[in-house]
């Protein structure tokens, strides 16, 4: 019997150490939201993966104070408004302390309201539309552009660099891709430009016959397609040029994937698109690429961003020694760095801004080629 109440207490002291271990051990908990299924997946896993590079770098680095893990938590909004609240209750449950997402502005916008409600951060690495940051929600931040300031910048490379004189306008009725073709809409008339027409084609389409026979018998100088991720647009594409259309056609931000030429092919070459401008030449890029592209692949669109918006949060917390909101939110309002895709520092509305040049595509890389101060890139 004294054996087994000696064994018991030994144990006992053994154990201690372990429960008060696992008593004390605490868990930084981010999540992500974007389209992991569906026909944007593509997209959505390069804001994962770059999420999640950021949390590797940043625990490689010596991790956050007061805490033994960051543990990172992807969810799945498929670009559905629907799914993507669902996404946001689910994190919220979960007890993360920021949210880097979304990809859809049409699925960022209602998810926000959602985690503004438990005061939760939100950074998105891609949705542009104007009212993701223009409604005032207090942690509502955005590390992309917005598409009040690619629209003009588009007009400006239609008009002075295609001297563009006629534009057909196509968009596939979505919160990001109408809300930009109307922008290129209204500043390319503001610039003297004849819009000959502005069609739509629905989400999902994947024969474009009708709206091409339209736009080629239109012959404008440029066919202007705002579309929601590549793979339409590339089909788009490779349609317009097996139909024999002329106009040259020009993109947005959202086709910033290489992807984009493997399934567009020889169709591709020689389209331009707008999107922010990223200097590859920085040692932040080298470092990112370096550790990226062995393990995820190409550097698309928005790796790079989600991997900014996944760092600037970290920084934040880490600066404010805290994960209150309030004050995590003063922290990334002071941030100014240098990021992988640009500088690094947001206004009151919590924007961080993109300039925004044309690419030409040129084999299977995206060229920078146009940008609006200084014309053509050498």
């Amino acid at each position: 019997m004294r054996r087994r109440v000696l064994s018991i207490m030994i144990m006992g002291l053994i154990l201690v150490p372990f429960l008060f271990s696992a008593v004390a051990a605490k868990t930084l908990k981010i999540g992500s939201m974007s389209p992991l299924t569906g026909p944007y997946a593509s997209d959505g896993t390069d804001i994962k993966n770059g999420a999640r590079a950021a949390i590797e770098v940043f625990e490689e680095a010596g991790g956050m104070p007061g805490y033994d893990k960051i543990e990172f938590f992807p969810q799945d909004t498929a670009c559905d408004p629907r799914q993507a609240v669902a996404a946001a209750n689910k994190l919220i449950n979960l007890e993360v302390v920021g949210v880097i997402g979304a990809y859809c502005s049409s699925s960022t916008i209602p998810s926000s309201e959602t985690l503004d409600e438990e005061d939760v951060i939100m950074i998105t690495p891609a949705s542009t539309n104007e009212k993701v940051t223009d409604r005032g929600l207090p942690y509502m931040f955005r590390m992309c552009g917005r598409d009040d300031d690619q629209a003009p910048a588009a007009a400006k490379f239609l008009k002075e660099s295609l001297g563009a004189k006629t534009i057909f306008i196509v968009d596939d009725k979505t919160t990001y891709s109408q809300g930009l073709a109307d922008g290129v809409k209204k500043a390319s008339i503001a610039l003297g430009m004849e819009v000959v027409a502005h069609e739509h084609v629905n989400q999902g389409d994947k024969d474009f016959s009708a709206i091409l026979t339209m736009a080629k018998r239109a012959n404008a100088d440029v066919f202007y397609m705002s579309l929601q991720g590549y793979s339409p647009a590339a089909m788009m594409t490779l349609q317009a040029k097996r139909l024999g259309m002329d106009s040259q056609i020009v993109t947005q931000d959202a086709v910033f994937q290489p992807k984009y030429m493997d399934v567009a092919k020889e169709a591709s070459q020689g389209v331009y698109l707008t999107y922010g401008f990223t200097d590859q030449t920085t040692p932040q890029y080298k470092a990112f690429e370096e550790r990226y592209v062995p393990k995820y692949g190409k550097i698309a669109a928005y790796a790079t961003y989600a991997y900014d918006a996944a760092t600037a949060l970290l920084y934040a917390i880490k600066a404010a020694g805290s994960t209150d909101p309030e004050k995590v939110k003063a922290e990334l309002m002071k941030l100014d760095f240098q990021g992988v895709a640009k500088k690094i520092k947001f206004n009151a509305k919590g924007d961080s801004g993109s300039s925004y040049i044309a690419y030409k595509v040129v084999g299977d890389k995206f060229v920078p080629y146009w940008e609006p101060v200084n014309g053509l890139i050498k």
